[in-house]
Order: structure tokens, then sequence, then C-alpha cells
């Protein structure tokens, strides 16, 4: 259950952020006993990899950040963040730091890896469309605003999912809400701005 629960916390911030969850992953799984990834996993913690890893970030982190490039990055992350939630989900899971005991996960990798790509697709897809209705609200003030918020959130739910995976439902569902709240508002100050414009039309 523990396993599940990290699994899903860190293929849901990939869908916020692809690499964030992957590098954290790899930097504690390289410098602390907390994870032992199984050999088949072990390429995550090499210096190449977090190397790798890093310089995609930080390009993330910048392009995210800039309205309307953010929408082309978010295409790329269709298939990046996905992907990354489905790796990382099944590495963790079969983990025996996480597994406790149990040989299911190592004998289905399959399982993870679908798991963890539903879990990371539906949270990006919540993000890649909720983010044009920011940037239309805000005329693109909003964005890097959102960005930060989950950019912290993503790093939030990687950590509480390695050392307190029982939190993990409760931050997906505090997710879901925030992403709704932020939605909603969102539409309400795009429908407030448009009534403004056809007001100032009629005059």
């Amino acid at each position: 259950m523990l396993a599940a629960l990290t699994g899903a916390g860190l293929s849901a911030a990939a869908g916020l952020n692809a690499y964030i969850p992957f590098i954290l992953v790899a930097l504690i799984a390289r410098f602390t006993d907390v994870v032992n990834l199984p050999h088949q996993y072990a390429w995550i913690e090499s210096n190449w990899a977090i190397g790798i890893a890093a310089v995609l970030l930080l390009s993330e982190v910048v392009l995210d950040k800039v309205a309307l490039v953010d929408h082309i990055n978010d295409a790329v992350g269709t298939f990046v963040r996905p992907a990354t939630g489905g790796l990382i989900f099944a590495a963790t899971t079969a983990a025996e730091d996480f597994e406790a005991g149990s040989s299911f996960m190592q004998d289905n990798p399959w399982v993870g890896v679908l798991l963890g790509i539903v879990t990371a697709g539906i949270v990006h897809t919540g993000k890649a469309v909720s983010r044009p209705v920011v940037n239309a609200g805000t005329a693109g003030m909003g964005t890097p605003v959102v960005s930060a918020a989950e950019d912290g959130a993503a790093v939030t739910l990687s950590l509480v999912a390695i050392f307190l995976p029982v939190l993990v439902i409760f931050l997906l569902l505090l997710l879901l809400w925030g992403g709704v709240v932020l939605w909603r508002r969102s539409r309400a100050r795009r429908r407030h701005r448009d009534q403004l414009m056809a007001d100032a039309g009629y005059s």
C-alpha cells in the first residue's frame, strides 16, 4: 500500500513537472539509504542521468513561466510527463524500501508503469487545460505565479511521497481542489473582463 502511495505521489508530481520527482528520487537514492533502486533502475541515480535531468529541469522552470511559451512546453510535456510518471512509479514501487516484502510489483512491472502514466497524464491534462484560462484571465501576469506554485507543489508532493506516503491521498485531494478553484476563479475573471469590454463597446 505504501509503495502504491509513493508511486502515485511521485507520478502526480511528474504531471506538474517531469524532472522534479526524477531528480529528487535520483539524489535521494544516490546519497542516502532511504531509497534503494533495483538494479534495472540503477541508471536513474547515475551522473549522466542526474546531469541531463538538471539541465532539462532548468529549461522547464524558465519556459513554463512565460505566457504562450508555456503552451508549447505543455505540448512537449504531453509525452514527457506521463512517461516520467510511469518510470518513477515503476522504479519506486519495485524498490524494497517501499514494497514491504511484496513481490507483486517486481513480478508485474507493467502495472506500475501503467498506473504512473495514467496518474501523471491526468495531472498533466488538468495543468494543460487550466493554464490557457489562467493566461487569458490574467493577461499572462498569472503565468509565472501559477508555474511557481506548481513547482512548489511538485517538490512537496515528491518529498511527502517518499518520506510520508500516508499523506499522499490528502495532498492529491488538495491538489485537485486547488486546480478546480484556480480554474473557476480564472474563468470568472475572464467573464468579468469580457463583460466590461462588451459594456464599453456598447457605450
